[in-house]
């Protein structure tokens, strides 16, 4: 069954101006030059020591116009982020009233919107073209994003990763290592080409009621007993499965067991959509 997702957890700003694709160039982490009109990409605002700040999707609306599709939750200290860098820049930031839609499933791309963007089978929808009838709570969109390792990043865990802790170099455009300067490049660029970056996301999966804190541990198993580990970058129980994604060193051993802290229920690692590079 298609399901018809209502997006409460996102919102949309809109990037405007002759400065716009300028601005974000230098910004952000992926290469905004080569965003064609109707294209999107997810990328990543860092702050000066390469930390990521923000995670958003960017979408190429027109040559001076951008969509910035972001969680709610990261929203006022992003936005307040890029505005501060955007002073000099000819460019203006709006919320416009939109309705935003996730559809997953085969159908997907049966339904119409202002602007569509699809990937795989899911879409995401701007102002759809017809009234939906809303079939899936907002977690089932976030479970999905969680199985194709898109990382989800919260107030509580902003400022903590560099993009590579995130996975993000092996996400669509996310990251070009071979663009010019943009905040916290340096930083990055230093964990691709002298191996500073030690640390990946990983998924988990198990048959838990409780949702762990994010930012909290999960417990690694070692010879003499149990020891935390790792941060907990999100948590989502749908249908009765508790969903992690958990920033680890990224290098696990084959068989390596892990448990949830609070009541030591055991962790089913789920394998990444992708190769970690």
């Amino acid at each position: 069954m298609t399901k018809l997702i209502h997006l409460t957890q996102y919102k949309l700003i809109e990037l405007t101006g002759v400065d716009s694709e300028k601005f974000l160039q230098g910004q952000l982490t992926c290469d905004v030059t080569k965003l064609k009109t109707g294209d999107s990409t997810l990328t990543a605002h860092c702050d000066p020591k390469g930390k990521v700040s923000s995670v958003f999707r960017l979408i190429r609306v027109a040559q001076e116009q951008f969509y910035l599709l972001f969680r709610t939750d990261l929203l006022p200290a992003g936005l307040e982020q890029l505005k501060k860098y955007a002073v000099f820049s000819k460019v203006a930031f709006a919320e416009p009233e939109v309705q935003l839609a996730g559809v997953i499933g085969e159908n997907c791309g049966q339904f119409s919107a202002s602007f569509v963007v699809n990937s795989g089978n899911a879409a995401i929808l701007i102002n759809p073209a017809e009234r939906l009838e809303f079939n899936a709570s907002a977690e089932a969109w976030d479970c999905v994003e969680i199985q194709r390792g898109y990382p989800i990043l919260s107030a509580k865990t902003q400022n903590e990763f560099i993009p590579q802790a995130l996975n993000l170099q092996c996400i669509e455009q996310a990251v070009s290592f071979q663009k010019g300067c943009y905040i916290g490049q340096e930083t990055v660029a230093r964990a691709k080409y002298r191996g500073a970056n030690k640390r990946a996301m990983f998924i988990f999966k198990a048959r838990s009621q409780i949702i762990p804190e994010i930012g909290g541990e999960i417990e690694m198993r070692l010879e003499n007993g149990w020891r935390k580990t790792g941060v907990i970058l999100s948590a989502v129980n749908f249908g009765e499965v508790l969903w992690l994604q958990v920033v680890l060193n990224n290098r696990l051993e084959d068989g390596q067991q892990f448990r949830l802290a609070a009541d030591e229920t055991a962790l089913e690692l789920y394998p990444l959509p992708y190769e970690l590079v």
